[in-house]
């Protein structure tokens, strides 16, 4: 069984940064994948990065450049830093843990999921 906790949301302006921080329970977090995706009302939710328990990262061309995600596993802890930032990013973000390695880019894929955190973009 995996906890998972968001938290560092919150409202910015247009082209600011937020780093969202996810900590997780249990003794086997470094060999989880870890992704992070958003909905936003009315919307389904959307993946925006993943963290392979080996360090490999993917992002969707949505976020690409804009938005990192990194791991420190002696933490139990995964983040993501997102940068530039739009009113379309505006959404519940959350994270979840899978012990899979394919099928991550839709949320089926993934055991645990946290209560999200919100992130507000004005222009």
């Amino acid at each position: 069984q995996v906890q998972l906790v968001e938290s560092g949301g919150g409202s910015v302006q247009a082209g600011g940064s937020l780093r969202l921080s996810c900590a997780a329970s249990g003794r086997t977090f470094s060999s989880y994948s870890m992704g992070w995706f958003r909905q936003a009302p009315g919307k389904e939710r959307e993946f925006v990065a993943i963290s392979w328990s080996g360090g490999t990262t993917y992002y969707p061309d949505s976020v690409k450049g804009r938005v990192t995600i990194s791991r420190d596993n002696a933490k139990n802890t995964v983040y993501l830093q997102m940068n530039s930032l739009k009113p379309e990013d505006t959404a519940i973000y959350y994270c979840a843990a899978s012990s899979k390695v394919y099928g991550l880019v839709n949320p089926g894929g993934y055991d645990y999921w946290g209560q999200g955190t919100q992130v507000i973009v004005s222009s």
